[in-house]
């Protein structure tokens, strides 16, 4: 069982809160990944999970067993970093089963062991290599062995993949899903990169300043995210959002044409849309008129960057093979089924 609970858990350096009472439930078997901007305290609040940073206030339950005050190895966790930390002088299999060698396990056990491992993590004949024989994606495997020979309840990754080439971190993150789905172990997973975030977690705590600002699914963020913050941090681009003015029904986007919209509220002061929900039309036909100023072609698809006047740069997603330039001017129109709308406070209104 790997269960996590944190009640109103803070952290301080001195007089400097970065922890501010967070509470977050983790469940048995689930892959949850903290994700914001440098500085959010992701990192601190992993550490504090494994035991390798205090906890100032508030309380950290693994299976309903208060841990909080218990060194990192009364808690059945194993942590992989961004550093590999493997030792120079031993070989895969010796740095994979050096943990268990310190906890005096039987040396035929260890074999057993690290063998049944090497062969999930396709490693078995790299067993009698040192680390500098390996590359960065195999190094980052072994240290992940290393967690896995121990058969602890829970994993904490630190970021294992920003010291890997664009490359292998595609290829690691298919080898850490996969992963978890023949081990069924609880998975908590810190970055700074929200693409990793979506492709990896059952869920994504968004943090900020030390807050929690949503926990959801990766559908339910894109979809539906509660603030103006998780709705640009969530998705690549970022959702467009724009100012506005409601009154009614009424949406109106200052400077340009009106287009009607339901369910909005006189306190609306920003309006979302994704990428994929803006269509480009003839000039003069759609909500307003903008001029393209960049075009990324990303094969099936291309990025428009586009300038809207006050509403500012937008983005917009088109087919790949779309014939438009840098200077031409268009119209564009909002998809309503998918556009949000945020009170002056950045929250969602529903």
């Amino acid at each position: 069982m790997g269960a996590i609970r944190l009640e109103k858990v803070e952290k301080w350096f001195g007089d400097v809160q970065v922890i501010k009472g967070v509470d977050i439930e983790i469940n048995d078997g689930e892959f949850v990944v903290f994700v914001g901007p440098s500085g959010c305290g992701k990192s601190t609040l992993l550490r504090m999970i494994a035991g390798l940073e205090d906890t100032s206030r508030g309380i950290i339950w693994l299976d309903d067993r208060d841990v909080t005050g218990l060194p990192p190895s009364g808690r059945k966790l194993s942590m992989v970093f961004q550093s590999y930390a493997l030792y120079p002088h031993m070989t895969v299999g010796q740095n994979m089963g050096f943990g268990l060698k310190t906890a005096g396990v039987d040396k035929a056990i260890i074999d057993q062991k690290v063998e049944q491992v090497a062969d999930v993590l396709e490693l078995r004949s790299y067993l009698d290599r040192k680390p500098k024989e390996l590359s960065g994606g195999q190094r980052q495997r072994v240290a992940i062995g290393r967690a896995i020979v121990r058969e602890p309840v829970g994993f904490l990754f630190d970021e294992p993949l920003s010291n890997l080439d664009a490359a292998l971190r595609v290829q690691m993150r298919f080898e850490i899903a996969k992963l978890h789905t023949t081990l069924k172990t609880t998975m908590v997973y810190v970055t700074h990169d929200q693409v990793e975030a979506m492709t990896l977690a059952d869920r994504i705590v968004v943090l900020k300043d030390g807050l929690v600002m949503q926990v959801g699914s990766p559908a339910e963020l894109y979809k539906r995210p509660d603030n103006l913050f998780v709705a640009q941090f969530i998705g690549s681009p970022k959702m467009n959002i724009m100012p506005c003015t409601v009154d009614g029904s009424l949406f109106q986007l200052p400077s340009a044409r009106t287009g009607h919209y339901s369910g909005t509220s006189s306190s609306v002061a920003h309006v979302g849309v994704r990428a994929e929900h803006v269509s480009v039309v003839d000039y003069g036909q759609g909500e307003c008129d903008a001029t393209v100023e960049v075009v990324e072609y990303l094969g099936a698809d291309t990025f428009l960057l586009l300038d809207s006047g006050q509403l500012g740069q937008l983005s917009v997603r088109i087919p790949g093979d779309s014939s438009l330039k840098p200077g031409d001017i268009v119209g564009l129109s909002f998809d309503a089924a998918h556009t949000l709308f945020f009170d002056d406070q950045g929250f969602a209104v529903s």
